[in-house]
C-alpha cells in the first residue's frame, strides 16, 4: 500500500515555521513526507531532518522527497531522542521542529497494523515495529483496574470500567487477538441505546490502547521542552494535536515556556530567577478551516499550536 498521508493544517504549519531558506528544520513525525516536502522546497542551502519510528514512513518520505535527497537527513527513531539524534548527526540546534501527534493516515489504512476498528486484522498498534508492547499484550495481560485507568484517562471513555469488565471476562475463554473481535466485546459493553449515537463505539477504547502501546503522551512534554531548548533564538516550534489530553500537554508545556516563575502566586515580585525562555505565538490553537475538514474528515480535531524561542 502506498503511504498517502494527509497533511494537516499544511499552509498554517508553514507560515508558522517561518521558513528561512538556509535554515535547518525538523520533522519529528516524518510520516510520508507531506509538511516535509513543503519545507524543503523553500530551503536552498538549508537542511530537513526527517525523523520517524515507523520504518515504512521512513521509506515512503524516501521515494517521496528523492528529489530533494541533498537537503535531506532521514533518521529512523522517536523523536523522543531528539538531543540524541542531533549529537549523532552533528547539529547543535535548528530553526524550526514540527510535531504531528497521533496515527497518521496510512497507518490506520493499513489493516495489518491493526490500528483501525474498521477493517479486521492482529491486534497491533505498534508505530515501531521493533516495539515489544503491543495492543495484543496490553489487551490480554493487563489487570482489570489497569485497563479501566487506560480507556478512562486516555480514551476519556465514559463507559470504560464496563469495558474493561468485559475485556477480562472475555480473554478468560479465549484469548483477544483481532482488532473485530475486540470491537464486538466493546460493543456489547456499551448499551446499544448509547451507541447509535456519535463516534463509532469502539474508537475512544482504540486510541486509548494506542496511546498506552505507543506512550505517545508520557514523550510529549519532555519532547517541548527538548525541541524548545534546541531551537536558535526566533526559532518555532508547530505541534498539532488529535485530542484534548495531547493539547493539554503542549498547552501548558508552552506556557512553562513563556512563564516558569515557580514563586508563590502572592510574591509581589519573582524571586525564583526563572526566566521566559519562548513567546506562545498563538494564543488559541489554529484548527482546520471548514473546507478542509470536509477534504479530509480525518482533520476535523486537529489543533496546531506554535511556539517562538526567545
Amino acid at each position: 500500500m502506498e503511504f498517502n498521508h494527509v497533511p494537516v493544517l499544511l499552509n498554517e504549519c508553514i507560515q508558522g515555521l517561518n521558513i528561512k531558506e538556509n535554515g535547518i528544520y525538523v520533522d519529528g513525525t516524518l510520516g510520508g513526507g507531506g509538511h516535509s516536502i513543503e519545507i524543503v522546497k523553500r530551503l536552498k542551502n538549508g537542511k530537513l531532518i526527517g525523523i520517524d519510528q515507523d520504518i515504512c514512513a521512513i521509506n515512503a518520505a524516501k521515494k517521496r522527497l528523492s528529489d530533494y535527497s541533498d537537503k535531506v537527513i532521514f533518521v529512523n527513531d522517536n523523536f523522543k531522542n531528539v538531543k540524541d539524534i542531533f549529537k549523532d548527526i552533528g547539529i547543535q540546534n535548528a530553526d524550526g521542529f514540527i510535531i504531528d501527534i497521533g496515527v497518521s493516515s496510512f497507518q490506520l489504512d493499513e489493516a495489518e497494523r491493526g490500528f483501525s476498528y474498521m477493517q479486521d486484522a492482529p491486534l497491533d498498534m505498534r508505530m515501531d515495529t521493533k516495539n515489544t508492547l503491543s495492543a495484543e499484550y496490553v489487551v490480554n495481560n493487563y489487570s482489570l483496574d489497569r485497563l479501566n485507568n487506560i480507556i478512562f484517562e486516555y480514551g476519556e471513555e465514559r463507559w470504560a470500567k464496563r469495558i474493561a469488565e468485559f475485556i477480562v471476562k472475555q480473554r478468560e475463554i479465549k484469548r483477544i487477538q483481532t482488532t473485530f473481535e475486540l470491537v464486538d466485546i466493546i460493543k456489547k459493553a456499551i448499551p446499544k441505546g448509547v451507541r447509535k449515537d456519535g463516534p463509532h463505539p469502539a474508537k475512544r477504547t482504540f486510541q486509548a490502547i494506542r496511546i498506552e502501546v505507543n506512550k505517545e503522551l508520557e514523550v510529549l512534554k519532555s519532547a517541548v521542552d527538548d525541541m524548545t531548548e534546541l531551537l536558535y533564538s526566533k526559532g518555532r516550534l508547530c505541534v498539532i494535536t488529535f485530542h484534548s489530553l495531547e493539547d493539554r500537554i503542549v498547552k501548558n508545556a508552552f506556557k512553562k515556556q513563556e512563564n516558569p516563575c515557580t514563586c508563590p502566586i502572592e510574591f509581589p515580585i519573582c524571586v525564583c530567577g526563572k526566566k521566559p525562555k519562548a513567546n506562545i505565538i498563538t494564543k488559541k490553537p489554529i484548527i482546520p478551516s471548514q473546507e478542509e475538514i470536509e477534504f479530509n474528515h480525518r482533520s476535523r480535531s486537529a489543533k496546531l499550536r506554535i511556539l517562538e524561542k526567545k
